[in-house]
């Protein structure tokens, strides 16, 4: 962790020029947040005024699972944000998720992207398309053993060692209370560097990280996830600052 936050502070001054590619994978699904609402006015507003390029992929079109312009798009993306739950890719766009991993490129991961290629239990995946359960754990760095949501809504403070962490620049946690569920994702990743940790207003429900970072694979690339994003949460500046601060980490080189 120690090592991470001093790489940190040492790319604090260090600003992404803009004109970065980002691809962002959505789903419309009623149990998704309302993602591709909410990232299209996350991209309008933030980060197309910084001059990033932007691309929303929509899942399940034209068929589910699908996510039509996915190939293409990640030819040239300098970022792919994920954003979306139980959808299995056809093999050749599964692919091209890997070998973006598997270039070093980063991947910023919001909420449902926790069980974004994990299938339900006992659901039966058509041959053709390409769940990816490990993802969770071998990418993201934590696993996903369900969420608590008798605590709600619960609070948000700067995790222990993260004070002076820059990815929490204009960020007050005390602005951020969680009004959906608060996912359980211990244990984190030794690797992992927790920025933000959600405590719910329970004594039965241990804190749990809510924001982090680590690296994935041997190019390294930066992963950062959030399982802050429900519409609720979008609608707090706090919450946009933080995703825009991933966002610049991410694509730092």
């Amino acid at each position: 962790m120690k090592h991470l936050l001093l790489i940190l502070a040492f790319f604090a001054g260090v600003t992404t020029a803009p004109g970065a590619n980002i691809v962002i994978m959505v789903v419309e699904d009623p149990n998704n947040y309302e993602a591709p609402r909410t990232m299209r006015d996350f991209a309008e507003k933030q980060l197309k005024p910084l001059g990033h390029q932007v691309s929303i992929i929509e899942g399940d079109k034209p068929q589910p699972h699908h996510f039509a312009g996915l190939v293409e798009a990640l030819k040239d993306a300098d970022l792919l944000v994920l954003f979306s739950r139980r959808r299995f890719p056809p093999k050749d766009q599964m692919a091209a998720i890997r070998a973006h991993l598997d270039a070093g490129k980063p991947l910023l991961g919001i909420r449902t992207a926790n069980h974004a290629f994990i299938p339900k239990p006992n659901e039966v995946v058509d041959p053709s398309l390409v769940p990816w359960p490990e993802f969770t754990v071998e990418v993201l760095g934590a696993p996903n053993t369900g969420y608590e949501t008798k605590g709600l809504p619960y609070s948000v403070s700067v995790a222990p060692g993260a004070e002076n962490c820059p990815l929490l620049t204009g960020v007050n946690p005390a602005n951020i209370l969680g009004s959906q569920s608060l996912y359980k994702v211990l244990p984190l990743a030794a690797d992992a560097t927790p920025l933000l940790i959600g405590t719910a207003k329970t004594d039965t429900s241990p804190p749990m990280p809510v924001a982090w970072i680590r690296s994935y694979g041997a190019k390294k690339a930066r992963i950062f996830y959030t399982s802050l994003g429900a519409p609720e949460d979008m609608e707090i500046t706090d919450v946009r600052t933080l995703l825009l601060n991933g966002v610049a980490w991410t694509l730092t080189k």
